[in-house]
């Protein structure tokens, strides 16, 4: 037994890998890999150099069996091949962060004879700091593509002539590699078009670098209709221009979506003092202030429509920072465990202080649960609609240690009064002493009601 035990604890960690891929679904020590047994015995022999060529060059050991299993044409290829590829890539750029992310999101580009090509075509492209994403894409969208080196010098002498830096040209190359692929043409058609509309030339270039997707937009059926649009809401293209320039993005916007967004804002219900705040800077900023919240609840899982339904609901919501929409939203879905369409229902959530409100009445509903003392499930809505005092009478004065969880009317908390110590003294009514003739005149009242 003793010898079973030392033989399991002197095990090489190649054969834990190879059990890890090839044992049966019980046996596998990474819970979300599967089983290989169904592989192939050629896939069998080229397990352990592939595994141990892999981890040489930085990959993760845990997320290997999953990878290896996604991707079975490297078990059946030569390995002195993916040995020679993993050097060129490598050689690339040397961070093993970079091996991993390209090969995570293209394992395709390990085929030598593409990357013999640009075995040296890195370093010619004439940007001196490329980064890690931009070379990744390059690779990525030239073997989707089967573009050569050329293609993509091409491109990038193209933006360097029509006076981009090289800064911008990383920008580009991170965002829509795509670019690539269009002509000096179309790329110089667009700066034209921002030209046109009153950007300056040594403007043009930190637009794109801002917003490097208006290369990707057509200039007849995506850009221009938008300036049209503009102008039939009323705007100037002088108005329009110093909005561009103050955040490049708006020329994200699609078609008739701008119209939607101020159809919203004229439609509001709220206090005055909120509708003010909301056009301080004019109802141009305040429809793209809409539009980048509608964009937020939509990537966590809103449709259109919802989204707009929730600001219309709670239009506190457009004059919140993104950051904290988004922290509100995430601890509602991870902490609270409630779905993002509940927002619909209760888009008041939206409009509370997270760590004033939420956060101390999450933790007493948690605590009363983990106790059993709820007699009935909380919904989001009584979470958050609930008065202060209501939610304190209600749910922390009956149980003692909720007193500390909800902290506001905690026993060792001082709850401030409305008024200063001494105050109801300025609002007690004068004692006059009564005279004689108060006197007679009350003996007089009472004899009449008498």
């Amino acid at each position: 037994m003793a010898m079973l035990i030392r033989n399991i604890k002197t095990r090489p960690p190649f054969l834990l890998l190879f059990r890890s891929i090839y044992a049966p679904v019980h046996f596998i020590p990474y819970p979300n890999s599967q089983s290989f047994s169904t592989a192939p015995k050629s896939h069998q022999k080229n397990l352990i150099p592939v595994s141990n060529l892999f981890q040489r060059y930085g990959f993760p050991p845990s997320e290997l069996p999953h990878f290896l299993k996604k991707n079975q044409f490297l078990l059946n290829s030569n390995t002195p091949e993916i040995e020679k590829s993993l050097k060129i890539l490598s050689s690339l750029n040397p961070s093993q962060d970079f091996v991993v992310s390209v090969l995570c999101s293209c394992p395709s580009v390990l085929e030598l004879e593409f990357l013999e090509k640009w075995q040296l075509g890195i370093s010619e492209l004439g940007i001196s700091n490329i980064s890690i994403m931009a070379i990744r894409n390059i690779l990525e969208f030239s073997r989707k593509y089967d573009l050569k080196p050329d293609d993509v010098f091409r491109c990038i002498k193209c933006l360097k002539r029509l006076g981009f830096r090289e800064n911008t040209v990383t920008r580009v190359l991170e965002a829509v590699p795509m670019v690539i692929m269009s002509s000096e043409e179309k790329i110089r058609g667009k700066t034209e078009f921002l030209i046109r509309i009153g950007i300056q030339k040594k403007e043009i270039d930190r637009v794109v670098c801002s917003f490097p997707g208006i290369l990707a937009f057509g200039v007849e059926n995506r850009l221009k209709p938008l300036i049209d649009e503009f102008e039939d809401l009323g705007y100037s293209l002088s108005e329009v221009r110093r909005e561009v320039i103050r955040d490049p993005r708006i020329l994200g916007l699609e078609n008739g979506e701008f119209s939607q967004c101020l159809k919203l804002l004229k439609s509001l219900r709220c206090r005055l003092p909120i509708k003010e705040n909301i056009f301080r800077h004019g109802a141009f900023r305040a429809g793209y202030e809409v539009k980048i919240r509608v964009d937020c609840l939509r990537k966590h899982g809103l449709i259109y429509r919802d989204a707009f339904t929730v600001l219309w609901k709670e239009p506190r919501v457009i004059l919140y920072e993104i950051e904290e929409i988004e922290k509100k939203i995430e601890f509602l879905v991870q902490e609270m465990e409630f779905d993002v369409q509940c927002l619909v229902e209760v888009p008041e959530y939206l409009g509370v202080h997270l760590g004033k409100q939420i956060f101390p009445r999450f933790n007493v509903i948690k605590h009363l649960r983990s106790i059993g003392g709820l007699g009935d499930e909380v919904g989001l809505r009584d979470l958050i609609k609930l008065s202060r005092l209501r939610f304190y009478n209600r749910y922390v004065k009956p149980y003692s240690e909720c007193e500390q969880i909800y902290g506001r009317f905690g026993g060792g908390s001082e709850v401030r009064s409305r008024h200063p110590v001494g105050m109801w003294k300025l609002f007690k009514p004068q004692n006059h002493p009564k005279s004689n003739e108060d006197s007679r005149n009350i003996k007089s009242y009472m004899e009449s009601l008498a």
